[in-house]
């Protein structure tokens, strides 16, 4: 990129973009945020195209001291460029579809939205760990205002709870990275990820960090304010929530938890193993009684979310690159699957399941995208997600198969949730006659939907194009934790852990 720094431009450009919103009309305020957006897309290409695989481990580097423990540092690893093309791909559709369902304070919509987008690239990212912590805790900020003041009726409840459970989780993390800074002597995140702390202090740097990143994943039982936020956000809110905003606690664990508290990570790898089994069990069954559409796919993040964790906690490269491969198709589908909620709330203004019922007769192009997304939210092959779940449970097996055995059934319960949302919604017999009545797919929600499912196909057939820029970084970390890998099945004799064989790593992917 000869010195360009790309990284700040795509900072700047949806900061001018949120600014200009707040000063102008309506339909000015539209155009100029998605034109923002576009423009981000095309930078966030021109990133991707430019990342050297197998080059240096930190690229697109910006180091400018500001004070003596505080710099604006950025830089990426693969695993933070692909979390970057999610962001910046999905905001110029959650701006396409908050073009005619926002009518009120629209430039304030747009000036949030993007402001958001800033400050998700700028988590991704920050190399200083108090910049990552800005931009980590100054994204509640547009969201609340999105769900408080452009949800549903009960839209404040929901925004307070949003705010203060992510808030009141992430007090701890500050307290810990203070103690981090002056024991390290430094902000720097690269130099803090190979620094070895004392494995008493691990523990409890550990939990600190936990509060926080387990409230944004989220993690069972600290997840009862997603679905609550979900109900009462706009669908363009929802998208971006269940898109980006839920990857950031995940990020987290692989930036931090995993690679700077190696010992603590194996020491409470029960703990997340024993969450994450009830989240994938328990938020499925849940799943499975819904009536509102956009509740029953709220709980259905909770449980991806959970063997995303489970593939986290693997400790091994399969493991790992699963978690990234299902936060990235989790990121595409949920947010498809809330576009198509959107799109027939937004003729007939419910959401209840029961108000629909055979709308492949009068919606055939808008049946077919939602199987898709159905289908790939279920985990069929050649779609995002059954890469993902299929490595994430392969990683597991090999450390513990009865954890794998759970986390499987809430695949299965998965399937059973998702495709019963299904035939209630497109199949059967049409007894309303207002939902009969319902047009099909106008060119703008093909606009949106299209190009989901275009990456949705692309993500299932071939992987490798998400999975190589990440695969160095990832088998970095794997090796950061190979001393400290808990103990599985086979290396449990009558209660005692015997010492792991030295694993082996394949291929090049060195810094």
């Amino acid at each position: 990129m000869g010195g360009f720094p790309i990284l700040s431009a795509m900072l700047a450009v949806p900061l001018v973009g949120a600014i200009i919103c707040l000063f102008v009309g309506a339909n000015t305020a539209r155009w100029t945020a998605l034109v923002a957006t576009l423009v981000n897309l095309a930078l966030g290409v021109l990133l991707w195209l430019n990342y050297d695989i197998g080059g240096a481990q930190w690229q697109y580097t910006e180091y400018h001291n500001l004070f003596d423990t505080f710099a604006y540092a950025l830089g990426i690893d693969g695993i933070a460029l692909m979390l970057i093309m999610l962001s910046v791909f999905l905001m110029p559709i959650c701006i396409g579809a908050s073009w005619n369902a926002i009518t009120k304070r629209v430039g304030e919509y747009m000036g949030a939205f993007l402001f958001m987008e800033v400050l998700m690239i700028g988590v991704f990212a920050a190399q200083d760990i108090f910049l990552f912590y800005i931009f980590f805790e100054a994204g509640l900020i547009p969201m609340y205002l999105i769900i408080g003041v452009w949800g549903g009726d009960n839209r404040i409840y929901a925004s307070y709870k949003f705010f203060l459970y992510t808030l009141l989780g992430s007090v701890l993390m500050l307290i810990a990275m203070l103690w981090m800074v002056n024991t390290a002597g430094t902000t720097h995140v690269p130099f803090l990820m190979e620094y070895d702390f004392a494995p008493e202090a691990q523990t409890w740097l550990w939990l600190a960090f936990f509060a926080s990143f387990a409230v944004k994943m989220p993690m069972w039982p600290v997840h009862t304010w997603l679905p609550d936020a979900h109900v009462q956000a706009p669908t363009a809110g929802s998208v971006i929530l269940a898109g980006v905003l839920l990857k950031l606690g995940g990020y987290g664990f692989i930036r931090f938890s995993l690679p700077m508290f190696p010992d603590a990570s194996a020491q409470f790898v029960w703990l997340v193993w024993g969450l994450s089994m009830v989240a994938v069990v328990a938020t499925s069954l849940i799943a499975l009684v819904q009536h509102d559409m956009k509740k029953l796919i709220a709980y259905s993040s909770v449980a991806h979310m959970g063997i995303v964790t489970v593939g986290l906690f693997a400790f091994n490269v399969q493991g790992l690159e699963g978690a990234m491969m299902i936060m990235l198709g989790h990121g595409l589908v949920s947010g498809a699957l809330f576009l198509c909620v959107g799109v027939i709330y937004d003729r007939l203004h419910t959401r209840e399941i029961s108000r629909y019922g055979g709308l492949s007769t009068n919606m055939p192009a808008y049946a077919m995208l939602f199987l898709l997304f159905t289908m790939a939210s279920v985990g069929l092959p050649g779609t995002s997600n059954f890469v993902g779940e299929f490595l994430a449970l392969a990683g597991i097996y090999q450390i513990n198969s009865w954890v794998a055995f759970v986390c499987t059934t809430g695949i299965i319960l998965g399937a059973a949730y998702m495709l019963y949302l299904y035939r209630r919604v497109c199949f059967g017999p049409q007894v309303n006659d207002d939902a009969a009545a319902l047009p099909d797919l106008s060119k703008r929600e093909y606009l949106l939907l299209a190009p989901i499912a275009a990456a949705v196909l692309w993500m299932g057939v071939y992987p490798e194009s998400f999975l190589a820029p990440m695969r160095a970084d990832i088998q970095w970390l794997d090796e950061r934790l190979a001393e400290a890998e808990p103990a599985s099945d086979a290396q449990l004799v009558i209660g005692q852990a015997v010492p792991a064989a030295e694993p082996e790593h394949h291929g090049e992917g060195a810094h």
